[in-house]
């Protein structure tokens, strides 16, 4: 009996990080998705820094805004064609990208809500030669939702089991929980429960030069300062129920200078920083999903042992990544945007509104289609 025709979709993700975009091919032809080939392309340094800065222009400087639009949509392009030169596949097979895009401002709390992510979708397609589906954010907030975050949903499709509650923990940027309770008739919860690499990184960046505190070894040699890391859990976005969602726009440098009242060593700063991250993502899961059994860890966290190693601390839970169910932990959000494509190429839904507080379920993205 021959195999079904591969029904392929690629995903691409940027996140807050911005240490890469993530290119997933996916095959979503069999009733489990398959991660067919992946690709992580790095930034320009020029194009980077640009968008670091651009997070702060002001809103009426559009020509900015636009050229970066063109240039992220080039650099994703690059991505995806390098992507499928590294198998045999080719534009023509691949039924749609789903483009996360970069995010440069996400404000779903404001009177007029809104998420902005660039990177041309017209650009996109014409340089790919395949039809691109993006903008994933803005119906949900439309329907009264957060837009963000989106993830869960896939979690949701291939992270389900009857046996055991699960959480699982995107550690980006921003951290984010999904919440998946054995009962399929209960509600998926999902929300940003706070910082997750965001401050570590910055911290580092200022005073080190470094994109990021490798294996969590500078924060290793710090000592957690009690007082501070009491302060900081005090803020008001810890204490915000879910629905919600944030961003850097929230949780940067200014946001902890105004916080540091002490002057204390910088690795003892990074050391309550990691304990930030963990210990906020421990108390969501504890407030949230009592009967939790495992956890499982995705996103560029997974990579700072010393993180890893104080979440297992601080939890009776198990404490492993997405790997031992299967899906490597780096691919995971490149891999829920392709599945998001597949959701939109078929009509279905792709917003839990239990997770972002929309009206209802709604079919997530625009589609741009390649002229021939």
């Amino acid at each position: 009996m021959s195999s079904p025709r591969p029904e392929l979709y690629i995903g691409l993700m940027s996140g807050t990080s911005m240490d890469g975009i993530d290119a997933a091919l996916v095959d979503f032809s069999a009733t489990r998705p398959v991660l067919i080939e992946t690709h992580c392309q790095q930034w320009p340094k020029t194009i980077q820094q640009a968008l670091i800065q651009a997070r702060d222009i002001p809103d009426d400087e559009l020509d900015t805004l636009a050229l970066l639009d063109k240039q992220t949509a080039e650099i994703f392009a690059e991505a995806c064609n390098t992507l499928l030169d590294k198998t045999d596949y080719h534009a023509d097979d691949i039924v749609a990208i789903g483009n996360h895009g970069q995010t440069i401002r996400h404000r779903p709390d404001i009177e007029q809500p809104f998420s902005l992510q660039i990177g041309n979708a017209e650009i996109l397609t014409a340089l790919t030669g395949i039809d691109v589906i993006s903008d994933f954010r803005t119906a949900d907030i439309n329907a009264g939702g957060q837009g963000a975050p989106l993830v869960p949903a896939f979690h949701q499709a291939i992270f389900h089991n009857d046996k055991n509650c699960r959480v699982i923990v995107n550690i980006g940027g921003i951290a984010n929980i999904t919440v998946l309770p054995k009962d399929e008739t209960q509600d998926v919860i999902g929300f940003d429960c706070g910082p997750g690499n965001t401050l570590m990184d910055a911290w580092i960046s200022f005073h080190k030069q470094k994109h990021f505190d490798a294996d969590g070894t500078w924060c290793s040699a710090g000592k957690t300062n009690a007082r501070l890391l009491a302060n900081l859990l005090m803020d008001n976005y810890f204490q915000l129920p879910a629905p919600k969602s944030t961003g850097f726009e929230y949780f940067n440098l200014e946001w902890l200078n105004k916080k540091l009242t002490d002057d204390l060593d910088t690795a003892d700063v990074q050391s309550t920083l990691c304990d930030l991250t963990a210990t906020s993502i421990i108390r969501a899961i504890n407030q949230y999903a009592v009967d939790t059994d495992e956890i499982y860890i995705c996103g560029g966290g997974v990579h700072n042992k010393e993180l890893m190693s104080r979440l297992q601390a601080l939890t009776k839970c198990s404490v492993q990544t997405t790997e031992t169910l299967g899906v490597h932990p780096d691919w995971v959000e490149a891999m829920a945007f392709a599945w998001l494509a597949f959701q939109h190429t078929h009509q279905q839904t792709g917003n839990l509104p239990s997770v972002t507080g929309a009206s209802k379920a709604l079919v997530l993205g625009e589609r741009r289609i390649h002229q021939v």
